[in-house]
């Protein structure tokens, strides 16, 4: 993943979101139910494929991402272990922790930041905020519709009411709802894991779909966690940042 300096999409979609699409699509079908049923349990390869690849992807990504991606395997592992073992959240196929899974929501992380963060995204921000909360809307409520995910519809919708206060972050959340809604139907279809009929397979009233169209709204927990290690360690150039960004808004205030 790189940052693309053109103003135009797909090359930013490309470079960015496109390569991790590719990664998620090859990688969670080497774990999928149709591989162990026609060849073998590769899991271990998929395990193995995810290290090559986040190592690549660490060493060239910049230090603040790197450090950032650290963070989001070490608060992955604690999210999975917590959520699935610990609450039945969502069962994976052997019904685990795959080693390759902390990783990889790191990766998607990286991949959703740097698309964000390229020039086309820059200058076309309001343009994808509104066209990417249509596609969120359109998704959730079909998937409330036709598939009575009233759970994930709930998710969806606290997502969207939390960023309209939250002008700043919410091109971030809402790229980052779309590729995990990617991740959730690729990773199902797969059966490399699933989700149980209604929220936590406890909660009568919030029927769910396999997978909950809005799971993303957890993923508010990995970055406000991925940040506040880093403000932690970082305090001083933290409070530098905040500083520049408020002379910059009030320059812009004032100049209109």
């Amino acid at each position: 993943m790189s940052l693309s300096t053109t103003k135009t999409f797909l090359p930013a979609f490309l470079k960015t979101l496109g390569i991790l699409f590719l990664y998620i699509f090859l990688g969670l079908f080497l774990d999928s139910v149709y591989v162990v049923e026609n060849y073998k349990d590769l899991q271990w390869l998929a395990n193995i494929i995810m290290v090559i690849i986040f190592s690549i992807t660490l060493y060239k990504v910049n230090k603040r991402i790197r450090e950032q991606m650290m963070y989001a395997v070490i608060i992955a592992i604690a999210g999975e272990y917590a959520f699935s073992l610990g609450m039945g959240m969502y069962t994976y196929r052997l019904e685990n922790i795959p080693h390759y899974i902390p990783m990889g929501h790191a990766l998607v992380y990286a991949g959703v930041l740097y698309f964000t963060k390229t020039a086309y995204a820059k200058s076309n921000t309001k343009l994808l905020v509104t066209i990417f909360t249509t596609i969120i809307i359109l998704y959730s409520t079909y998937f409330l519709i036709f598939k009575n995910d009233v759970f994930g519809f709930v998710l969806a919708l606290l997502t969207l009411l939390i960023l309209r206060k939250k002008p700043r972050e919410r091109m971030f959340y809402l790229t980052m709802f779309l590729a995990v809604a990617y991740l959730e139907i690729i990773g199902t279809s797969y059966d490399c894991w699933w989700w149980p009929k209604t929220a936590w397979n406890k909660i009568p009233f919030l029927p769910s779909a396999n997978p909950p169209s809005g799971i993303s709204f957890f993923y508010f927990g990995l970055d406000l966690g991925c940040l506040w290690f880093y403000k932690k360690r970082h305090k001083i150039a933290w409070k530098r940042m905040k500083n520049v960004r408020k002379i910059r808004l009030q320059t812009n205030t004032s100049v209109k």
